[in-house]
């Protein structure tokens, strides 16, 4: 048996501990929000959060995540709501399908990197693919959120 938290709701799960995560959330939970793209762990579109950190979940079996917390894109607004507005000001999505994975590295770099450059952005972002070429976008909307976050928790500090 698996124990897991996903999206703040526990599950047992009686399932092969070699299943990679992404099948785990997509076939036995219906969270199909999480995309399949390569199957190999390289275009991102499968990103989910595991305690702060993006993690592939094609790759990954669903045992490394025994008694730990998955935070999955229909669970991202919990952690963090102001990427997917900013996402949503700037339009950034132009097919679509690579966005989730997108906004679950943007958190887990908006949550190392406070205030990232460029520089920061693309290196945090250069294990996601967009086919579309959404990546000006992308690092615009991650400045937005960067900027109203900080803004917010300056708001907080007065």
């Amino acid at each position: 048996m698996i124990n897991i938290t996903v999206n703040g709701e526990q599950y047992t799960l009686d399932v092969s501990p070699e299943m990679p995560a992404l099948w785990v959330l997509r076939d036995v939970l219906q969270l199909t929000g999480t995309k399949y793209g390569c199957g190999m762990g390289v275009c991102g579109s499968c990103s989910i959060l595991v305690e702060g950190k993006a993690v592939r979940s094609c790759v990954t079996p669903i045992s490394n995540f025994n008694n730990k917390e998955i935070i999955s894109i229909e669970g991202i607004y919990k952690v963090n709501k102001t990427v997917q507005k900013a996402w949503e000001e700037l339009n950034v999505p132009q097919c679509g399908f690579c966005q989730p994975g997108q906004v679950i590295s943007a958190v887990a770099l908006l949550q190392e990197k406070p205030s990232p450059s460029n520089e920061d952005i693309d290196k945090g972002m250069s294990g996601n693919i967009c086919r579309c070429g959404t990546y000006l976008r992308i690092r615009k909307a991650i400045h937005l959120a960067a900027s109203k976050m900080n803004e917010s928790e300056n708001d907080d500090a007065l």
